[in-house]
């Protein structure tokens, strides 16, 4: 492992927002505090234990230019859309969806007798690849490698690769890792992170000490850790365990042009979104 490790250089709060048929959200990337984080354009965390808060879920919408990334901790969400697919994403499941030329996908959340838990996450797609094909890659729980170390610390290799162990995501454009790390009390938990890729951790359990030994930032959930530049992260669980997401991607470094679920590289590619939406060709056959 290189030796120049990332330190914490920005901290957020989640803030409340309504989304969907109003589905009650802590959104920490497209906020006026953190508008994107290239090349992750938006990172909502849903979790409630009334059902009242997501229940009107998602219906019928569209979207094109990003992928989406759905990843279910605990509950049940249904989805189908308008090129045939349809299922469930139930917990530990992933649903990787590149919208490419445009999509058009409903997410209905089922109630949770528990807690529902979930995270959905934007990756922007180079221009090169805004008018690809649609395609989704679902992952199940089972197919989610887990490390587990001798020290207690448990990673779920969703993207990327940990030790010797490879995520079952493949083929995206922004070359990303995406982990969900448990570390106990008094553990620390390295990992490397290919200088000049874009990182940040979301904490949601516990809390921890994230950059580089006593030096580090204390950091309690649930709250977006932005890392700057490096070779590699490290985070250290104190006096209480943590659990935290870590993802990293590739900057893509061109214009954003967003406009709700579209985001391409001019207004004018906005304008021709809405317009194709308008006259019935915004699904490509």
């Amino acid at each position: 492992m290189n030796n120049r490790p990332r330190e914490v250089i920005n901290v957020v709060e989640p803030q409340p927002v309504m989304e969907g048929a109003g589905v009650r959200l802590k959104r920490s990337i497209a906020t006026p505090t953190l508008d994107n984080l290239d090349p992750f354009l938006l990172f909502d965390h849903f979790g409630s234990k009334d059902p009242a808060d997501y229940i009107r879920g998602f219906p019928m919408h569209p979207h094109r230019g990003i992928e989406t990334v759905t990843y279910m901790i605990q509950g049940v969400v249904n989805h189908k859309d308008s090129i045939g697919n349809a299922g469930s994403i139930t917990s530990g499941d992933v649903q990787w969806m590149t919208s490419g030329s445009g999509i058009m996908h409903e997410e209905m959340p089922q109630p949770c007798q528990d807690e529902m838990i979930g995270f959905q996450l934007w990756v922007n797609l180079p221009a090169r690849l805004k008018m690809g094909n649609p395609r989704y890659q679902n992952i199940f729980a089972d197919q989610i490698p887990q490390v587990s170390r001798t020290d207690g610390v448990k990673i779920l290799v969703i993207a990327g690769q940990v030790d010797d162990v490879r995520g079952p995501v493949t083929e995206i454009e922004a070359d990303p890792i995406y982990l969900d790390i448990s570390v106990p009390q008094n553990c620390e938990f390295k990992h490397p992170v290919q200088r000049g890729h874009t990182a940040f951790a979301y904490v949601f359990e516990g809390q921890g000490r994230f950059g580089s030994g006593d030096e580090g930032t204390a950091i309690g959930h649930p709250r977006l850790v932005e890392f700057g530049d490096g070779d590699h992260v490290a985070i250290q669980a104190t006096d209480q365990h943590v659990r935290f997401l870590l993802v990293s991607g590739k900057p893509l470094n061109e214009p954003i042009a967003r406009y709700g679920p579209f985001v391409m590289n001019t207004r004018e590619e906005i304008q021709q979104a809405l317009e194709d939406l308008r006259n019935g060709t915004f699904v490509k056959k």
